[in-house]
């Protein structure tokens, strides 16, 4: 009897201890600290072809308010579109050509006369001598003296120095299952990242889908810059912080652009100066460092259409760093010489793939050797 009370007290005394084991919470380790949610003027990275208020909402940030998105302008045919506005500051050169072209005698100071507006144009010497010798030997040999058949004769001649069998297309299609890249390079002053921004609306009119990398880190706002142009086409936009190392933030581009799908990464780099050997060493990093995460499609340089020869300087030092693909001349209205055209292309042995026509946002154009001399030459 009594091992029968023991027994029953110590199944008592243990389901006691159980009960309160159970009972008893658990201690914990330190409580981790929590992220800061995504600011609403950085709208959390969305994922492939996820809009970015359902990406916020996934996290719980509150979206933040998109405006509407802007329609660029289609770029097929958007050169012819612009013609008149280029007309108007190139004709000149047209007329001037053909004034003296259509004299009675066409002596040696009238081909010397031909020569200097050529040359007025920075169409540069070798190009120059060029095309008044094929223009002497045909007026010579057809005894042309018609002002139809001369301006015909002109054009041709400026088409063969200008090239329309050159590929001007931009390589932008993904492949391999990866964006391709476009890197943007040129002096402070040309215009480059607001050409970076008008060229990410280039792409989307073409049905592309963009991410920006601000890799110039060393102005001021030009980041603020680059992504205001971006969310006016809904392009994602990649940054650092200022004065942060701009290759960094070019690999992290294209990183994403590859995580999100992109069809097109964009990488604005610093508009640095060409005279300046340690920042043009930081453009040679930029281009190392990208090329370790994806081959590089474009090497676009934008250069200033009114500089000039000063122009052909900047593109001879870029394209010692860096293998430029492209030309994009900017400021290519108002007193800008068309000429630097045949310049430069002559100079770089790369063809000009864009031009700017204006401050408008839809103001870049694709190159169209036709148009173009058509418009120089007046119509």
């Amino acid at each position: 009897m009594l091992i029968a009370l023991i027994v029953i007290a110590a199944v008592i005394v243990a389901a006691a201890a159980t009960f309160a084991l159970v009972s008893i919470p658990r201690r914990r380790g330190p409580r981790p600290v929590e992220r800061a949610r995504p600011s609403a003027s950085v709208p959390t990275r969305p994922a492939p072809g996820q809009p970015v208020e359902q990406a916020s909402a996934a996290t719980g940030a509150e979206a933040p308010a998109r405006p509407a998105l802007d329609v660029p302008d289609p770029t097929a045919g958007r050169l012819v579109r612009l013609r008149g506005r280029l007309a108007r500051s190139q004709s000149t050169v047209g007329r001037g050509l053909l004034a003296v072209l259509s004299r009675d005698h066409l002596d040696d100071d009238a081909w010397d006369e031909i020569e200097e507006t050529l040359l007025t144009a920075d169409m540069g010497v070798a190009a120059t001598t060029e095309l008044v010798a094929a223009l002497r030997q045909r007026v010579a040999v057809l005894g042309v003296r018609d002002p139809e058949q001369l301006r015909a004769l002109l054009r041709d001649e400026l088409l063969a120095q200008v090239g329309t069998s050159t590929d001007r297309s931009l390589r932008t299609a993904p492949h391999d299952g990866a964006p391709a890249v476009v890197l943007v390079v040129g002096v402070n002053g040309t215009g480059k990242t607001t050409t970076c921004g008008k060229l990410a609306r280039v792409l989307v009119a073409d049905g592309r889908s963009v991410l920006l990398g601000a890799a110039d880190t060393f102005r001021a706002a030009a980041a603020d810059q680059l992504q205001t142009w971006g969310e006016r086409v809904g392009a994602y936009t990649v940054r650092g912080p200022e004065g942060g190392d701009p290759a960094s933030v070019a690999f992290d581009a294209v990183k994403e652009g590859k995580e999100m799908g992109s069809d097109v990464v964009l990488i604005d780099t610093a508009g640095r100066l060409h005279t300046k050997t340690g920042l043009m060493d930081e453009l040679g990093k930029v281009k190392r460092v990208v090329e370790k995460h994806a081959p590089l499609d474009e090497i676009l340089l934008v250069l200033d259409a009114t500089t000039g020869q000063n122009g052909l300087v900047q593109a001879r030092v870029f394209a010692e760093v860096v293998d430029i693909t492209g030309i994009v001349l900017t400021k290519l209205d108002g007193t800008a010489k068309g000429g630097i055209v045949v310049a430069v292309q002559r100079e770089l042995g790369v063809p000009v793939k864009l031009v700017g026509l204006g401050e408008g946002a839809d103001d870049l154009a694709p190159f169209e050797p036709e148009a173009f001399v058509d418009a120089l030459i007046g119509e």
